[in-house]
């Protein structure tokens, strides 16, 4: 792979990860019309990890307090275990109360978004091959395109949601993630859709933006430990490697500048104007595969 094509996949990657328009669609799309021969899992990996930097660092304080919450939750779980044991026929007068695991706003985001997690990778694990299969065509790619669009649509006529964590039902947490389990399909946007599942659970707008970002922490880390068992069976050149560093460098950065557009976007009504663009591209794709 060329250091032209390392670049302009990094940035379709960034740009397309964050804004409601599909990576996977793109990637496919341009990849085909370039003639770009297959990037790799490993560049795909990458990409995926430069991704995953932006979202750290433009969350970095959310995601600091999910960390420590989380292993609060753990603690106080081990904790009423023990506590359990300990109660053990005892007298009710000296019966050891129980913590309380989900005691915070923070506590209930963490839980949440495990939640969400499991749907994500029981479907994940069992469209694998579902969704090899469809990335080559670009027929495919194009109907995810055009129904991507339509998720767009009806994200902006939906009404306006006031929940935060700890007004979110788990099972509305489980239907999220569920839809970013089939938004693995290329052409389908994870953010585009998982956003407007949020915002059709009730969502705030903007809560339903870090969600979805967040949320795809654990569901893109659990991909590449998946992946990272083969990595040392593969040949990678020093200047191969040398242009997935810089391709996944453009992904980070284009990935941050398109998260803060979307805290701008999720604020209007503007989510049309990428259903029209996924539509027009859509099609497009559609139309190259036949002729």
């Amino acid at each position: 792979m060329t250091l032209f094509h390392a670049i302009l996949l990094g940035f379709i990657q960034g740009a397309a990860e964050f804004l409601p328009i599909s990576s996977s669609g793109h990637l496919a799309i341009f990849q085909n019309i370039l003639n770009i021969e297959e990037a790799g899992m490993v560049f795909d990996v990458m990409l995926h990890l430069g991704t995953l930097l932006a979202i750290f660092v433009a969350f970095w304080q959310d995601i600091k307090k999910l960390v420590v919450e989380g292993v609060f939750i753990i603690r106080d779980f081990v904790m009423n275990i023990v506590i359990f044991f300990r109660n053990i026929g005892k007298r009710n007068k000296d019966v050891v109360p129980y913590r309380k695991v989900v005691n915070s706003s923070y506590r209930k985001f963490v839980m949440l978004v495990i939640v969400s997690t499991i749907p994500t990778a029981v479907i994940g694990i069992l469209l694998k091959d579902i969704v090899s299969a469809a990335s080559t065509s670009l027929i495919v790619t194009g109907i995810c395109l055009l129904v991507t669009g339509v998720l767009l649509i009806i994200s902006d006529v939906s009404g306006k949601g006031n929940k935060r964590p700890r007004h979110i039902k788990y099972y509305e947490a489980g239907i999220v993630g569920v839809v970013q389990g089939l938004a693995t399909l290329p052409g389908i946007s994870r953010s585009g859709s998982t956003i407007t599942a949020g915002l059709l659970c009730g969502f705030e707008k903007k809560f339903a933006v870090k969600y979805s970002f967040i949320m795809s922490i654990p569901a893109v880390l659990g991909a590449v430990v998946l992946e990272f068992k083969d990595f040392t069976s593969l040949s990678i050149s020093g200047t191969e490697m040398l242009n997935y560093c810089i391709g996944t460098l453009v992904a980070a950065i284009v990935g941050y500048i398109c998260i803060k557009t979307m805290l701008v976007v999720i604020r209007g009504k503007k989510y049309k104007y990428f259903a029209y663009y996924c539509f027009l591209i859509g099609a497009f794709s559609i139309i190259w595969e036949l002729v």
